[in-house]
């Protein structure tokens, strides 16, 4: 029982993390976290999952390890996909969106249901900008991503996704 609590305290702990399990010369377990993502967290002002009205507007948390610039993607619950803001330069630590000096605010819209949004980081500036047009499902969806993001190498790169519910 003290085995099993003390792996469900370091799943919640190391969450979002690589664990490398390494026996020892002695024959017992070490367990080593290793923390190698860039964004720490991603989500809507009310919490992910939360629920909003039509033409409320909301705000996202964005949190990350080192600076570099973020790119903000919306995908509504009937496949359209939007840019929130693209290449936006952030300090390391928490910024919100929409900042001040962007603006906009992010009023909410129909179609009504779950609406995604993928948070896209990159240590150095991109040199492109995403382009999204049409409808997209999960593959397609992931495809844009991976496309704009291949330029870059693993270790300067992350995306992060949340979601919330429009009624």
């Amino acid at each position: 029982m003290r085995t099993l609590f003390l792996f469900g305290a370091l799943a919640l702990g190391l969450s979002a993390c690589t664990v490398t399990v390494r026996p020892d010369s002695n024959a017992s377990v070490q367990l080593q976290g290793q923390r190698s993502n860039l964004i720490t967290g991603l989500r809507p002002d009310r919490g992910e999952g939360s629920t909003y009205a039509v033409g409320e507007a909301v705000r996202f948390q964005f949190s990350t390890r080192v600076p570099g610039y973020v790119t903000l993607i919306a995908l509504q619950s009937n496949g359209f996909a939007s840019v929130l803001t693209q290449n936006a330069y952030v300090n390391a630590g928490t910024t919100f969106f929409p900042r001040a000096e962007d603006r906009v605010v992010y009023n909410l819209a129909e179609p009504r249901g779950i609406q995604r949004v993928r948070a896209i980081f990159t240590r150095v500036r991109p040199t492109t900008s995403i382009v999204l047009s049409g409808s997209y499902d999960s593959a397609r969806w992931n495809t844009a991503t991976t496309a704009y993001l291949d330029p870059y190498a693993q270790g300067d790169r992350d995306v992060q996704e949340t979601f919330l519910y429009i009624r």
